[in-house]
């Protein structure tokens, strides 16, 4: 048998099980909220890396390196002893109100997500009123074929959408009361 057939003959049994070879895909939400408050105030509230006291989920939080590249954070969710995620911001624009960080230790009963990255920026809409939005790639929280329920692609969006919903929800009610 020929080289050339003998490659051929190889590659067309090769091709099927690589076709069932595919892993997760990187899913993508993208949450936006109008608040009754300029932007400038809102950045004030959100814009310190180190801080995420502005979320209802984060009960305390610690960090190193301000508002620095790769400086880092532990949220402690629920209760100071409640379980943790660590993150590290990889960039900052206090002028475009905005910074972009990844979360490097999660257990996937926390939050049921791998590989995750995130953008949190604020847009002025006028004088009174501006856009928080808040965005984020992942791949959900099992990474080979056929994901247990709690692991699947549609529990990571409903998971980071819950995260950022309640973020979200949050700001606009903080600023409402102003």
């Amino acid at each position: 048998m020929r080289p050339t057939r003998l490659l051929a003959i190889l590659f067309a049994l090769l091709v099927p099980g690589l076709a069932l070879a595919h892993g997760p895909t990187r899913q993508k939400v993208t949450l936006e909220a109008e608040v009754a408050a300029p932007a400038s105030e809102v950045w004030a509230v959100i814009g310190n890396f180190q801080d995420m006291s502005w979320h209802p989920a984060v009960a305390a939080s610690e960090g190193e390196g301000g508002n620095a590249i790769d400086a880092t954070r532990v949220l402690h969710l629920g209760a100071p002893d409640g379980p943790t995620i660590s993150e590290i911001l990889y960039k900052y624009d206090a002028d475009k109100m905005s910074y972009s960080y990844r979360i490097t230790d999660v257990a996937v009963e926390v939050l049921p997500v791998t590989n995750y990255s995130s953008h949190l920026t604020v847009k002025p809409v006028d004088d009174t009123h501006s856009i928080v939005e808040w965005r984020g790639a992942f791949y959900r929280g099992y990474p080979n074929n056929d994901p247990p329920p709690e692991l699947n692609d549609e529990a990571a969006i409903a998971a980071v959408t819950g995260v950022y919903k309640a973020g979200l929800d949050a700001l606009v009610a903080r600023f409402a009361s102003n």
